[in-house]
């Protein structure tokens, strides 16, 4: 595409929501530029290179594709101004509070309200709570434009439903929901969301869209923390969790296999508006207690893990202190390179403070820092467990045989349940 010509759709946001939709768009046939202030990150994407923290499950190959059918990336704001469709995938966090930080929405939306153009359709995909949409980014859309939202350009919410590494849903066959200002906010969005999807749906507004996003984040973690729960339960009770699973989940109706693990890691964060100011400010709904509780049981997973090794060195005869500890996996889901909140961060802090020698491996991940400091990563996988005092699964990969891992470990402790049953030391 000739650079003077103008793109159709922006995305503001090069991270793990905005490039697989710049991919959509691109192989859609939609004119698409991708701002991102990161110079780095777009230097690589114009190179032709996936950008450090980009989106799992995006090659080099995709990127040239994308190149080669029109796609630029720039940091340039004045892009901006020359497209119909604007949609922000910044990134938002949670922050010491457990509040959603959303810094990088608010500057997105500052770098594109002064090129707002009439008629432009603007939606947001990133992480916010209800009433965000409308509270949050409308005014300041407003008053960097001139325009009014749902008067002089469209405004709509669409969470993002993506899943790294899911290798059966994707952007295309996974519905879209969107909750427009007005309904034809709604209609403008699913137009554009039309041409890439193949089924929209439409919310009631934009804080029914956020609350989707809400619900179905919360829903992941409430019955993680169920499993978690039942993990320890099942231990200290002498009961095989991972049998318990197996024959639940033949129950057809009633009830969903969730597993558990070391903790919970990823992009979708657990949402709690009662714990905003914003909202106690006003006095607006209960906390979700749900919610709160669930956090609180995912988040001391990982020292449940810290006490299982400890106590499993221990009935060998070993201490934590000065023995060989192999973790293999440090991503937060199987299959991805992302580390966004993974719990191996945290177990590797706990077990250098007791004095362990940390090693660890990872097909996604050629370094590894704790503490700042690298942990030495491990060549040879069956050489690295089998000198380890104890080798600690955190993250299944498809490339782990776990069966040749189970015969080579002097002590496998396996978080995840997908060792052979008796082979190992199951969570």
């Amino acid at each position: 595409m000739p650079a003077a010509m103008p793109a159709d759709l922006a995305v503001i946001g090069l991270g793990h929501l905005g490039l697989p939709l710049a991919r959509a768009a691109t192989d859609a046939a939609i004119p698409t530029v991708g701002y991102d202030t990161d110079a780095r990150t777009v230097a690589e994407l114009r190179a032709g290179r996936v950008p450090s923290g980009g989106a799992d499950g995006f090659t080099a190959g995709d990127v040239r594709r994308m190149v080669a059918a029109g796609f630029r990336a720039t940091t340039e704001d004045a892009e901006l101004g020359r497209v119909r469709t604007a949609v922000i995938c910044a990134p938002t966090r949670l922050g010491e509070d457990r509040a959603l930080d959303l810094g990088a929405v608010g500057d997105a939306a500052r770098a594109l309200a002064p090129r707002l153009r009439p008629n432009t359709t603007v939606v947001l995909e990133s992480t916010v709570y209800p009433g965000a949409t409308e509270e949050y980014l409308r005014p300041i859309l407003e008053s960097g434009s001139g325009l009014r939202a749902g008067r002089d350009f469209h405004l709509a919410y669409s969470p993002s439903r993506l899943d790294p590494g899911n290798r059966l849903h994707g952007l295309a066959n996974t519905p879209k929901v969107i909750g427009g200002l007005t309904p034809a906010c709604t209609e403008a969005a699913a137009a554009f969301y039309g041409r890439i999807c193949e089924k929209v749906v439409r919310a009631r507004g934009p804080r029914e869209a956020e609350a989707v996003k809400m619900l179905e984040s919360n829903y992941r973690h409430v019955n993680i923390a169920l499993a978690n729960e039942m993990a320890v339960f099942c231990h200290d009770i002498g009961v095989d969790l991972w049998d318990v699973l197996r024959c639940a989940e033949t129950k057809p109706f009633g009830f969903q296999a969730f597993r558990p693990g070391p903790g919970v890691g990823g992009h979708g964060v657990p949402i709690d508006p009662g714990a905003l100011p914003s909202y106690r400010s006003r006095g607006l709904g209960d906390p979700l207690r749900m919610v709160e509780l669930a956090q609180e049981i995912n988040g001391r997973m990982p020292r449940y893990v810290i006490q299982r090794c400890a106590a499993l060195l221990n009935e060998h005869g070993k201490s934590a202190r000065g023995a060989r500890v192999l973790l293999l996996g440090v991503s937060y889901k199987p299959d991805v390179a992302d580390q966004t909140g993974s719990p191996a961060h945290e177990i590797a802090v706990r077990l250098m403070k007791m004095g362990a020698l940390l090693s660890y491996h990872d097909p996604y991940a050629a370094h590894w820092h704790v503490l700042d400091r690298p942990v030495p990563r491990a060549d040879c996988l069956y050489e690295a467990a089998a000198e380890a005092d104890l080798t600690v699964l955190l993250q299944h990969h498809r490339t782990y045989d776990l069966q040749g891992l189970a015969v080579k470990a002097q002590l496998l402790l396996d978080t995840r349940g997908a060792s052979p049953a008796g082979s190992a030391h199951r969570l």
